[in-house]
Formats: structure tokens, C-alpha cells, sequence
């Protein structure tokens, strides 16, 4: 993970914002070890969509009308359903990359705020001190960090890339070492 001085961290793929100097949400007077956003990547813009949709509606449509014009008009009907079909696709896709986590550890305790595409959140709050934090990475694709303490478990950061998951983690334990040291001082 690449750090710059403004407390900004920056990976491939994703957009992370650590920002230890700021007060928190909740009040003015609790520490902040660590605030992060987490937001999936994507990489085509709302340019780069109206693009690539005018070139397929334009080869979809010179397609359709050449075959029409030899005789399989019904083609040009597929070929406006296969527009329609990457147009639903690229809406879809684009409604998951709404999708939030927010990880907040404070002198409060940890709290993981996931905000799903239609803006609904739900929260999960943990005492940082009984924390176990698992990277969890399959031979095959997919993937996540498990927070546990207490029985309880969450999952978060599913989206990112192993190297990230992993940057994340050891970003996240960092700050709760710290956490811990401030909350038990001269115990390490």
C-alpha cells in the first residue's frame, strides 16, 4: 500500500482513504486509528459508456439491415437484442460498483458500515481487542478478509484483488496495534 503524506492511500484497483487525522462521525473528542472506504473499481466512465454503446447500436444496426436486405430480416430483431442485452449488462454492473464498505476503528471500537447499490446500510460494531483478522483467499477466485471476535463474524473487501485484500489487512492490524497500545499502555 502506498501511503502519501496527506494520509491518502492509493491501490490499483480500488479507492481507499485513510484518514487518522480527522475526527470521526460520531463526536469530536475520540481518536481515529483508522477510516477507509472501499469501493469497487470501475474502470469504464460515463463517456467511455455512451462510446461503446453508439459503436454497438452502429455495427448492430449495419449488421441487422445487411442481413434484412438479404433476406433474414429476422437478424436485425437479434441484433437489437443483443444492444438491449449489453445495455442491461452494463447498467447492472454499474449499480454494483455503488456498492460501499466503510471500516472506522475509533476509541469507540470497530465498526464496518456496508452500504448496498440502493443505499441501504447496515452495520457491524466489534471491540477491537478480541479481533481476529483472516485473509481469506481461495485457489479459485473470489475471496475476502474475515473479521471475527466474540462468535461473531463479517466479511469485507470480497471485491479486491489478493494483493489488496492482503494491503488492507496488514493496514487494518497496524492501526489496531496501535489502538490496543493506546488503550493498555506499556502492554504490547
Amino acid at each position: 500500500m502506498n501511503q502519501t503524506r496527506d494520509g491518502q492511500c492509493r491501490m490499483a484497483f480500488l479507492f481507499i482513504r485513510q484518514m487518522t487525522d480527522q475526527p470521526p462521525p460520531e463526536g469530536p473528542q475520540e481518536r481515529v486509528y483508522f477510516n477507509t472506504e472501499l469501493r469497487p473499481h470501475r474502470s469504464l466512465g460515463p463517456s467511455g459508456f455512451a462510446i461503446v454503446m453508439a459503436v454497438a447500436t452502429g455495427f448492430g444496426f449495419v449488421i441487422g439491415v445487411t442481413f434484412m436486405l438479404i433476406g433474414a430480416w429476422p437478424v436485425f430483431g437479434f441484433c437489437g437484442l443483443e444492444i438491449l442485452l449489453l445495455y442491461v449488462a452494463f447498467r447492472m454492473n454499474y449499480r454494483a460498483g455503488l456498492r460501499r464498505e466503510r471500516i472506522l476503528l475509533t476509541d469507540r471500537g470497530l465498526r464496518v458500515r456496508y452500504q448496498a447499490p440502493d443505499g441501504k446500510t447496515r452495520d457491524w460494531d466489534s471491540e477491537p481487542n478480541w479481533l481476529r483478522i483472516t485473509v481469506d483467499n481461495p485457489r479459485r477466485g473470489g475471496g475476502s478478509i474475515i473479521l471475527a471476535s466474540h462468535g461473531r463474524q463479517t466479511s469485507i473487501a470480497s471485491f479486491l484483488t489478493h494483493g489488496e485484500r492482503t494491503d488492507l489487512a496488514e493496514a487494518l492490524e497496524s492501526a489496531i496495534r496501535q489502538y490496543r497500545r493506546m488503550s493498555f499502555p506499556g502492554v504490547e
